[in-house]
Order: structure tokens, then sequence, then C-alpha cells
């Protein structure tokens, strides 16, 4: 399986992220290689967008902030 095919159970994969405790008004911190090897960036991506939530990206890593209200980056 090349980089850009997504695991075969990503669904489930995804279901137990956004099922985490993290993922109730907390962040998620997850390496961008770890995400396109298991279920793929757009697919990651639109998911967390469904959910509201906001996606940063710093360096290697992706920080899901899990709510929808508003967040300031102060420097």
């Amino acid at each position: 399986m090349d980089m850009m095919t997504p695991h075969p159970h990503a669904e489930s994969w995804i279901a137990r992220i956004f099922a985490a405790k993290a993922a109730k008004g907390q962040v998620i911190r997850r390496k961008i290689e770890w995400i396109d090897r298991e279920v793929g960036r757009a697919r990651f991506m639109s998911e967390v967008r469904r959910r509201d939530f906001h996606l940063l990206q710093t360096a290697d890593q992706f920080i899901i902030v899990c709510h929808s209200g508003p967040v300031h980056m102060h420097f």
C-alpha cells in the first residue's frame, strides 16, 4: 500500500480517534505522516470540518482543537 492509499480500516480509525476523551472539547495531536497512512489527509480533514473543529499544522503534526468556539493564536 502506498502512502496515498488509506488503510482499509480508515472508518474504524476515525470512529476511535473522535470517540476518545480528548475529542470532547480538548486537543488531539497526530503526526501528518500517520494520518496520511492510516486514513488519508483529505478524508481526515473532511471529518474534522464535518465536526466543526479546528485543524492546525505545525511542522510534521496536525493539532485538532475539538470544539467549534473561537481559537486565537497569541504569538
